[in-house]
């Protein structure tokens, strides 16, 4: 236990994620991250030096038949967290979505929810189970689907909302997840979810575990990569079309008309 807390606390104090007096609201899925996470704050909150309160909130997708919220009450009623959850009709935002991919549309809706409870409540942040995996995997996603280099960040300010989002996970990778779990007697909840397996972050996942079996070197270059700093020498953004006529036209010689300049 000594040792998964000193990783979160790293995260904690190398973001600044938790201030005193923060009122934070997890999003607990019931999956194995949100559980590890909700788990490990709650120890937080014990050792802290600074008092903080914690809040815990599901949402019902709407894509199982039965939505285990007693069994979510019960694990958050032993860690001393308020727990509550709200229904949002998943399956009927996709079918009437104008966005293809239903991941999105999951997560957009998922999201709004969370945080529109977060601030009703007088919450000031929310906080994610992502994990280290979850952020190089983003990572390579931007790069190979959108021709872009991002990924969320451990810590996210929201000007329109006036939440942070936190994620205290991310120097876990998810094997080191899996596995702490099991220690800890957590029971994760199925995924029900029908496009679970099906989509471009498994998609990505496989790719990168294929490339880490061959060199486990593969995944630390790709973390190192999403990292600031002296590894980053990029090309300059591209001009518009405007601006490149412009050089072109000086570098020729030629003079502007008024209309160019």
């Amino acid at each position: 236990m000594k040792e998964i807390i000193s990783r979160v606390w790293r995260a904690i104090i190398e973001f600044d994620l938790i201030e005193a007096n923060d009122r934070i609201l997890i999003g607990l899925s019931g999956g194995k991250d949100s559980l590890f996470l909700t788990y490990v704050l709650a120890q937080i909150r014990r050792h802290s030096a600074r008092p903080f309160s914690l809040g815990a909130f599901t949402i019902d997708t709407r894509f199982g038949e039965i939505f285990p919220r007693q069994e979510l009450q019960t694990f958050c009623d032993q860690l001393d967290i308020p727990f509550d959850s709200t229904v949002v009709d998943i399956p009927r935002a996709i079918s009437t979505a104008k966005v293809p991919d239903p991941c999105a549309t999951c997560a957009f809706f998922r999201r709004g929810a969370l945080n529109r409870i977060a601030g009703e409540r007088g919450y000031n942040k929310v906080a994610l189970a992502h994990h280290h995996d979850d952020a190089v995997e983003t990572f390579m996603m931007g790069l190979f689907y959108a021709g872009r280099l991002k990924t969320f960040l451990p810590k996210t300010p929201q000007e329109r909302s006036g939440l942070t989002i936190i994620r205290p996970l991310v120097y876990f990778r998810e094997q080191e997840i899996i596995e702490n779990a099991n220690k800890l007697g957590l029971q994760p909840l199925k995924n029900p979810c029908p496009y679970n397996g099906n989509t471009k972050r498994q998609e990505i996942k496989e790719k990168l575990s294929s490339l880490e079996a061959k060199d486990p070197e593969y995944y630390r270059r790709f973390s190192a990569a999403m990292r600031g700093g002296e590894t980053a020498e990029l090309w300059p953004a591209e001009p518009d079309r405007y601006a490149l006529k412009g050089r072109y036209l000086d570098f020729r010689g030629y003079a502007r008309t008024n209309n160019e300049n």
